[in-house]
């Protein structure tokens, strides 16, 4: 299985009354979501579920992919990394799987997945790391296959 991990683009601050759910992208994070999804597009496989958090931000930055995508309520801010993983059947499932989240969940994730261990590890907007598994279903034979970040993508 390999699993994806992008955070979502450069979002505005939140305004007076504003739900948190309801920040959408800044024109820079447009521009990021934009450069990110042209590069995981001619990544990822065709057959790659694609999973995003209801928040704004995230719909505008999954939206950059041009794919399908599924809402998923357990990918939402604050969400916990042991539901994250449960959402795409980790480690059992044997297609990749492309989740659209936030920070700090997403970093927290790759921590468990590269340490084993609960970590405060920072994913940077608009990046994303991609997880893969040498033995499919064996969580000990997960490997960092790539991290990219928006600003490197041209």
């Amino acid at each position: 299985m390999d699993l994806i991990l992008w955070r979502h683009a450069e979002a505005e601050d939140p305004a007076p009354g504003m739900s948190d759910l309801e920040r959408a992208l800044t024109g820079k994070g447009v521009k990021q979501a934009r450069r990110m999804g042209q590069w995981l597009d001619s990544q990822l496989p065709d057959s790659c579920r694609i999973l995003a958090s209801p928040a704004v931000r995230t719909l505008q930055t999954v939206e950059a992919l041009g794919r399908k995508f599924k809402l998923h309520t357990d990918l939402a801010p604050g969400a916990d990394p042991a539901d994250v993983l449960k959402a795409v059947n980790w480690p059992g499932n044997k297609d990749s799987v492309l989740v659209v989240g936030h920070q700090p969940t997403l970093g927290m994730v790759a921590a468990l997945l590269l340490a084993g261990e609960d970590l405060d590890w920072d994913i940077r907007k608009a990046s994303a790391w991609w997880f893969s598994q040498r033995e499919p279903g064996d969580p000990g034979s997960v490997y960092l296959k790539a991290v990219m970040s928006a600003d490197l993508v041209k």
